[in-house]
């Protein structure tokens, strides 16, 4: 019997993209309401009580009102939740959808009833940042500063009209106020007890991600070593994959892993320099958004983990 799957913000570019890849799946049901009643609360719920699982791509404040929706349907209801938004993922009793991030983290979400997909930006810095502090290459309370550029895709369909329509810039950099929304996440699944310096940028293509993280070489932390710590972390990993050797002179092309689920982590520099770049490269509507919330259901499912991606 296929499993029931509501997706609640179908029509948005995250939801779309999830729908694209749930589409045609033998092993999933699609739960669906008439477009003009998108909003209306009663067909969500109605959707809700028949779906397994909500998959939510929803502005913060909307997502936490469909959570409070499906709580107040009485006990009958049992759906479990992926919220692809903002507003739970350091929220108590939400797992945090990443499960290459720790052992045990796709035990916790096969498990779990409320699963908060990791963010685009988020992803790629969590992926670098959380295995060398684990491993004591970078101290918690190091002062860290992240650059990262995204395609326009990443925000949303004003952005998207902007670049569209031609009216947007060729690149820009953004969040100068460092109060950017993936700040608390990055902190706090990273290990790190300060706040990293993050600076985003857009550029003008519609796909792709490159997160950096710059570091000043010491003893015991050199190109080999953070290579070797990042490799050992992901060992086995069917869609995180660290390269063996940055090579000299590389560029970096943010949208190489455009239409994957796929993460690809990269270190860089010279030890005679004394410093490195850390390069995480991402689909931000891949391994950044959509793919991550249907490998997570796949999970939460007892499926395949790499069914439709």
């Amino acid at each position: 019997m296929a499993h029931r799957v509501f997706i609640d913000g179908e029509a948005g570019t995250t939801g779309l993209q999830i729908l694209e890849r749930l589409q045609g799946r033998e092993d999933i049901e699609l739960v669906s309401i008439d477009h003009e009643r998108r909003k209306d609360p009663v067909a969500r719920g109605e959707a809700m009580a028949a779906a397994e699982i909500a998959i939510l791509c929803l502005p913060d404040d909307a997502a936490r009102e469909a959570v409070a929706l499906a709580e107040g349907l009485g006990d009958d209801v049992s759906v479990r939740f992926i919220d692809a938004s903002t507003a739970h993922r350091t929220a108590e009793g939400w797992v945090y959808g990443f499960p290459e991030l720790a052992a045990g983290n796709r035990d916790a979400i096969a498990g779990a009833r409320f699963v908060s997909n990791p963010g685009c930006y988020s992803t790629g810095a969590i992926a670098i940042v959380a295995p060398l502090v684990a491993a004591g290459l970078i101290a918690p309370d190091e002062a860290l500063t992240i650059n990262a550029v995204s395609g326009y895709t990443g925000g949303g369909k004003a952005l998207i009209a902007e670049y569209e329509d031609g009216t947007a810039p060729p690149f820009f950099v953004y969040g100068l106020t460092q109060a950017h929304k993936h700040l608390p996440e990055i902190t706090k699944k990273t290990g790190l007890s300060a706040r990293p310096v993050f600076a985003p940028a857009v550029g003008n293509f519609a796909q792709g991600m490159a997160v950096q993280l710059p570091l000043h070489l010491r003893a015991g932390r050199d190109l080999a070593a953070l290579r070797a710590t990042l490799a050992a972390h992901y060992e086995g990993q069917q869609f995180i994959r660290v390269l063996p050797e940055g090579e000299p002179g590389a560029r970096i092309d943010p949208t190489a892993m455009n239409g994957t689920n796929m993460l690809e982590l990269s270190v860089h520099g010279d030890d005679r320099t004394g410093c490195a770049t850390v390069v995480a490269v991402l689909d931000n509507l891949g391994k950044g958004a959509s793919g991550a919330a249907v490998q997570n259901l796949n999970l939460m499912l007892g499926l395949d983990e790499a069914a439709g991606l």
